[in-house]
């Protein structure tokens, strides 16, 4: 079972996935959780300490989800790798997912928020570089970003505006602009 911190947590990604950072207090999180009133309060004196709670606990969940992909012989492998964490993202995974939008909108005016985003980030990011490196990458760091980019811009049309994208094929065609051989000029 759950402990109560947790229950906290997951009840915060639920009301953030659900109705944006608006809709996070401690009452809702302790109602949401079945909590006693006040207990959110007790593991997060405050709305920030709540929020930073969330984002940390969305990278400790996420990070051997992600790592485990990276893998890859080709970089065709890569490429499906990517895929299937993205599918796990939008479906399973939802969730956390649109929690981490609402996060990233917060972020912006939210420098605690921001930083935090930003460590788990590069948490994620260093996992996602060692596999880009040996499969012989042009520019692994813009690799990197590359990939990080494709992924929160379709999150934002997948999930806020529920569009209709292939995103196998964006993912796909990222994949094969990394590894494409840069053409000197003759």
């Amino acid at each position: 079972m759950p402990s109560n911190r947790n229950q906290a947590i997951t009840a915060a990604i639920d009301l953030l996935a659900s109705g944006g950072v608006r809709a996070l207090t401690h009452l809702r999180v302790d109602e949401r959780a079945g909590l006693p009133r006040g207990s959110t309060s007790n593991f997060f004196r405050t709305r920030e300490a709540l929020l930073l709670g969330v984002c940390e606990h969305m990278v400790a969940r996420e990070l051997p989800e992600i790592a485990v992909g990276f893998s890859a012989n080709t970089p065709e492998d890569f490429s499906e790798s990517l895929s299937m964490l993205f599918r796990h993202l939008v479906g399973p995974s939802r969730k956390i997912t649109a929690a981490r939008l609402a996060l990233i909108v917060e972020g912006s005016h939210d420098a605690g928020v921001r930083s935090a985003l930003s460590a788990g980030r590069k948490s994620i990011e260093s996992s996602v570089l060692p596999a880009l490196v040996a499969l012989g990458a042009n520019d692994p760091l813009l690799g990197v970003q590359l990939i990080a980019t494709c992924f929160e811009g379709l999150f934002l049309h997948v999930l806020g505006r529920h569009a209709d994208i292939d995103a196998e094929a964006v993912i796909s065609a990222t994949v094969r602009t990394i590894f494409t051989p840069v053409k000197t000029p003759q």
